[in-house]
C-alpha cells in the first residue's frame, strides 16, 4: 500500500492526466477550431478556452512532480549518484520515445517528415538537465529554479537568424520554431526547455517535504503557503498587466474580461502562466493529502501510478479510431472529421476514460509486483 505523500502524488498526476486525455480528444476531433497561444478571447467559445485553460496545468503539474518523484528516488536509493544515473537513462529514454513511438502516434508518418519535440521532449531533457543539477546545494538549486521561472521572460526579445549557430541552441532552448534538418525532415520546438528545467528544479527542491519523516501537517502549511503565494503572485502581476504576458483588457462581458485575465502564453510558458498553473497545482496536491482515503482519489492514483503507459496507449486509441472515423463517416469539418460541439468530446472523454481504466490499472499493478523487470519503471 503506497503511503499517503505517495497516493496524493500518483492521483494529481492521474486527475492532470484526465485534462491532457480531454485536451488531445479536443485535438483530435475538433481540430477545426483551431486556438491559438495565447487564444483569441474575441472568437474562442468559452467552452473551448475552458477546456484548454484547463488543460495548461498539464505540463507544469507532470514536470514538477517528476522532479519530486527524483527526489524520493533518490531518498529510496539513498545516493544522489543513483539518482542523477537514473535521471540521465530515463532523459535519454524519454527523449528517444519523442523521436520515434509519440511523433508516430500523432503523424502515422514513417519515415517521418516533421517532427514535433514535445512534453514527453520537455520531460526528458528537463530530466537530463536535473541528472547535473541536483548536485547543487538545495539553497542554490532553489534559487536558479526560481531565476529560470521567473527571469525567462527577460529573454523573449532575443531570436537568432537561421544562419545563426546559435538559431538550434537557442530554438530549442526558448524561441519556439522550426529547425531545418534537410529538406524532407523539419522539427518543431514546441516546448522550449529553459523554464522547464526551472520546473522540475523547484520539483527536487520540494522533496524534502515530502520525506516520510516529515510531519504531515507542516507539509500541508508549505503546500498551502507555496500554492497561494503563486497565485497572488500571478493575480498582483495580472491586474497590473505586468512582465512576461500580452496584456488583458476589459471584455464586452464579464466573462469575456475573465477570459481575458486567463489567457496566459503556454510557449514558452511565462512566468504568468507557470504561478497559475503551479499554484493550483500545489493547491490541488495539499487537497489530496487531505482526502486521501476517498475513492476518487484512489481511483485517479491508479492513472497517475502509470502515467508513460496511459500516455502511449491513448495517444494510439485516439488516432486509430479518428482513422476509423474518418473512414466511414468522411470529412465534415472542411478538411477534418470533428465532433460538432465540446459537448461531444466531453463526453468521448469519460467514454475513453473508463474504457482505459481497466489496461492501465492492470498496468500499474504489473509494475509495482514484478520490480525485477527493471525496464518497467521507465513506463
Amino acid at each position: 500500500m503506497s503511503s499517503n505523500r505517495l497516493l496524493s502524488i500518483d492521483a494529481l498526476r492521474g486527475l492532470v492526466i484526465l485534462f491532457m486525455l480531454l485536451d488531445h480528444v479536443r485535438e483530435t476531433f475538433y481540430l477545426h477550431q483551431q486556438v491559438g497561444d495565447p487564444m483569441d478571447v474575441t472568437a474562442t467559445d468559452p467552452a473551448l478556452f475552458f477546456s484548454r485553460t484547463l488543460a495548461h496545468l498539464c505540463a507544469p503539474v507532470f514536470i514538477l512532480l517528476t522532479g519530486l518523484s527524483a527526489f524520493l528516488y533518490g531518498e529510496k536509493q539513498m545516493s544522489r549518484a543513483a539518482t542523477s544515473a537514473f535521471l540521465c537513462k530515463r532523459g535519454l529514454f524519454l527523449v528517444v520515445l519523442e523521436f520515434t513511438l509519440v511523433n508516430f502516434a500523432w503523424t502515422f508518418q514513417f519515415p517521418p517528415t516533421v517532427v514535433y519535440l514535445q512534453v514527453i521532449w520537455a520531460i526528458g531533457l528537463s530530466m537530463l538537465a536535473l541528472s547535473a543539477l541536483l548536485w547543487l546545494p538545495r539553497a542554490v538549486l532553489a534559487v536558479l529554479g526560481l531565476v529560470l521561472v521567473a527571469g525567462h521572460n527577460l529573454l523573449d526579445g532575443l531570436h537568432f537568424p537561421v544562419e545563426s549557430a546559435m538559431h538550434i541552441p537557442w530554438a530549442v532552448l526558448h524561441d519556439r520554431g522550426w529547425i531545418e534538418f534537410s529538406e524532407s525532415l523539419r522539427l518543431r520546438t514546441s516546448y522550449p526547455v529553459l523554464p522547464w528545467v526551472g520546473v522540475i528544479a523547484l520539483g527536487y527542491v520540494i522533496g524534502p517535504w515530502f520525506r516520510s519523516s516529515r510531519d504531515p501537517q507542516q507539509r500541508l502549511q508549505w503546500l498551502h503557503l507555496s500554492g497561494l503565494g503563486a497565485l497572488a503572485l500571478f493575480g498582483g502581476l495580472r491586474l497590473v498587466n505586468g512582465y512576461g504576458e500580452k496584456p488583458w483588457a476589459v471584455g464586452e462581458s464579464g466573462l469575456q474580461t475573465l477570459m481575458s485575465l486567463l489567457n496566459i502564453t503556454k510557449y514558452p510558458p511565462s512566468l504568468l502562466f507557470l504561478a497559475l498553473t503551479l499554484g493550483i497545482g500545489l493547491l490541488l496536491l495539499a487537497c489530496f493529502e487531505r482526502r486521501n482515503d476517498g475513492r476518487m482519489v484512489r481511483t485517479l492514483a491508479v492513472f497517475g501510478s502509470a502515467p508513460m503507459f496511459f500516455y502511449l496507449l491513448h495517444l494510439y486509441v485516439l488516432k486509430l479510431l479518428y482513422i476509423a472515423a474518418f473512414a466511414f463517416w468522411g470529412a465534415n469539418h472542411g478538411h477534418y472529421f470533428g465532433f460538432d460541439s465540446m459537448a461531444w468530446v466531453c463526453a468521448a472523454t469519460l467514454l475513453l476514460a473508463v474504457v482505459l481504466f481497466p489496461p492501465t490499472q492492470w498496468f500499474a499493478r504489473l509494475k509495482a509486483r514484478r520490480r525485477d523487470i527493471r525496464w518497467l519503471k521507465y513506463l
